[in-house]
């Protein structure tokens, strides 16, 4: 095989309770991508459509993750050949719905198969990291590890790297609002404070457990009780317009929980069942319709797969 073509999904981090550390991957949003072997060594990116982003390979998220395998493969495989990459943006920069690392942990899996996958999944992500570098200054993985291995993600620790995949109950929904605004994860991370006190770290550590237990258990119930930030949503919420009122009509209208996706802008819900995830939807919509800021709305199925091979 010398050229592969792949879907890079969208990811929703940390799930209000699951700060940095809990992540999920949708189906139905997300990049595509191309990556053929070259005659020249090294990496290359060929092309970028729908979004302006470099084309220089160390500017690059996909282009930093993509030189990070190949370090390393060095050392299990034997290959003379470079390889150039194509981007297919959907997912917008500065979303919240982990633009940047679709295009990481794209890079890795490709160059991964074809290479005739000398690393597992798991062994990605420590390569997809690195593209986060650029993107946001730090290595993180609450995107990058749903984005490859699908399903719900928990970041245990990182040294050394440590991530959960979580099987998603069947019939969740997840309902995105993306407004057509930029929250900068600089900014969103600029208004955190350093302290917390221990009664907000005792609720916090109480609700991820239990929506890690309610996802193991299919206690739909038990997600929706522990989808509750006390720490970071209060002070990131002031970012988004009209954030409390579209979280609002998205519990009154079935809504498990609702939160801000990553560092925002977007809004996500998760929902049991594609019904009521339509009539949040909606509810979401029309709630956000007098801010006069265009936005998107997705609604998806939890991809239990991660990036993924396009067979035509």
């Amino acid at each position: 095989m010398n050229e592969i073509k792949i879907f890079c999904p969208a990811t929703i981090a940390n799930l209000n309770c699951g700060f940095d550390i809990m992540g999920l991957c949708l189906e139905t949003i997300g990049d595509k991508m191309i990556i053929r072997k070259s005659p020249e060594k090294g990496i290359k990116i060929t092309k970028i459509t729908g979004a302006n982003l470099p084309l220089e390979t160390e500017k690059n998220v996909a282009g930093v993750a993509a030189l990070a395998i190949c370090k390393e493969a060095i050392n299990r495989v034997s290959f003379k050949h470079g390889f150039e990459i194509e981007i297919h943006k959907k997912i917008k920069a500065g979303s919240g719905i982990g633009s940047s690392s679709a295009s990481a942990a794209g890079a890795v899996f490709g160059i991964n198969e074809l290479l005739g996958k000398p690393f597992s999944k798991h062994e990605l992500v420590n390569f997809a990291m690195k593209g986060e570098v650029v993107a946001s200054g730090s290595e993180h993985a609450d995107n990058v590890a749903p984005c490859l291995l699908g399903g719900f993600t928990l970041v245990r620790g990182y040294n050394p790297l440590d991530v959960i995949r979580i099987d998603a109950p069947s019939e969740i929904y997840a309902v995105v609002l993306h407004p057509n605004i930029e929250v900068k994860t600089s900014d969103a991370r600029a208004v955190l404070h350093p302290m917390i006190s221990l009664k907000d770290a005792i609720t916090q550590t109480g609700n991820l457990g239990g929506l890690i237990a309610g996802l193991y258990t299919n206690d739909y119930n038990l997600i929706g009780r522990s989808l509750n930030d006390v720490l970071i949503e209060p002070l990131r919420k002031h970012l988004i317009p009209n954030f409390d009122q579209v979280k609002n009509a998205a519990l009154q209208n079935g809504a498990l929980g609702s939160g801000i996706s990553g560092a925002g802008p977007s809004i996500f819900a998760l929902c049991k069942c594609q019904k009521v995830a339509e009539k949040v939807a909606f509810a979401m919509s029309e709630s956000y319709q007098n801010t006069g800021i265009e936005f998107d709305m997705h609604i998806s199925k939890i991809n239990p797969n991660g990036v993924n091979i396009i067979k035509n």
